[in-house]
C-alpha cells in the first residue's frame, strides 16, 4: 500500500507541474450520468450526447424536479427548460451563432488547476481545469462586465476530450440561486448519440 501511494503521488507531482492539453469536446460521443443541484436536493439522470458536431444535455425528465435540455444544434445554442422550481414559462432560449468550434476555444482558455483523483465506483485519474468568461472581453481596465459563463471541468489525465466531471453554470440558465449544478458523469463513450432539436425550438414552417 506505501508503494502504491508513493506511485500515485509521484504521479501527481509530475503532471502538477507540466500544464495539459485543455478540455476539448469531441464531434462524436454519448455518455451518461447524474445532475446534481445540493441547495435544491436534486440528483437526477443525465444523458449527453454529440454527433456531427451537434450535441444534447439532457437533465431530468418527466417525473423529476427538473427537466432541461441544452443543445448547440446548427450553429445556435439552445436552452429550454420544461421543469425548475419556480419556472412557470418555459420558452425556447436560442443564441445564434455559437457552435462546438467556439466552445472549444473558449475550452482553451481555461486555466490548468492539477491532476486530481474522483473517488466514486472506482478511482479516475483527471485534469481539472477552471474556466471564466465574462462580456465584454475587452479591453483590459475597469469595465463593467457580466459573466457568461464559469466551469470547473475535469477531464481524463490520458485523454481531454473525455469529459468526467463539471460545475457550472452558464448565463442562459441562472435560476439556481447558489449557482451549484453538477454533471457527474458515469459513461462516456466516443461513439455518435441520436441529437435532436425539440419541436419547441423548432422554426415554424
Amino acid at each position: 500500500m506505501l508503494r502504491s501511494n508513493i506511485r500515485v503521488t509521484r504521479r501527481l507531482r509530475r503532471l502538477a507541474c507540466h500544464p495539459q492539453p485543455p478540455p476539448r469536446l469531441p464531434r462524436d460521443f454519448r455518455g451518461s450520468g447524474r445532475y446534481l443541484v445540493p441547495d435544491l436536493g436534486v440528483n437526477v439522470p443525465f444523458t449527453w450526447r454529440g454527433s456531427g458536431g451537434n450535441s444534447q444535455m439532457i437533465a431530468g425528465g418527466e417525473g423529476y424536479p427538473i427537466y432541461f435540455m441544452n443543445l448547440i444544434y446548427g450553429g445556435s445554442l439552445y436552452t429550454i427548460t420544461y421543469r425548475w422550481p419556480g419556472v412557470t414559462i418555459h420558452p425556447c432560449s436560442r443564441i445564434p451563432g455559437f457552435n462546438l468550434d467556439q466552445l472549444n476555444a473558449i475550452f482553451r482558455g481555461a486555466a490548468y488547476v492539477g491532476p486530481e483523483i474522483l473517488n466514486r465506483n472506482r478511482p479516475r485519474y483527471v485534469n481539472h481545469f477552471r474556466l471564466a468568461s465574462a462580456l465584454p472581453q475587452g479591453p483590459p481596465g475597469l469595465f463593467p462586465r457580466i459573466p457568461f459563463a464559469e466551469a470547473d471541468i475535469y477531464v481524463d489525465e490520458r485523454n481531454p476530450t473525455t469529459f468526467w466531471r463539471i460545475l457550472h453554470f452558464g448565463f442562459q440558465n441562472l435560476y439556481d440561486p447558489n449557482l451549484d449544478e453538477w454533471i457527474h458523469m458515469h459513461t462516456f463513450k466516443h461513439t455518435a448519440g441520436a441529437v435532436t432539436l425539440p419541436p419547441t425550438c423548432q422554426p415554424p414552417a
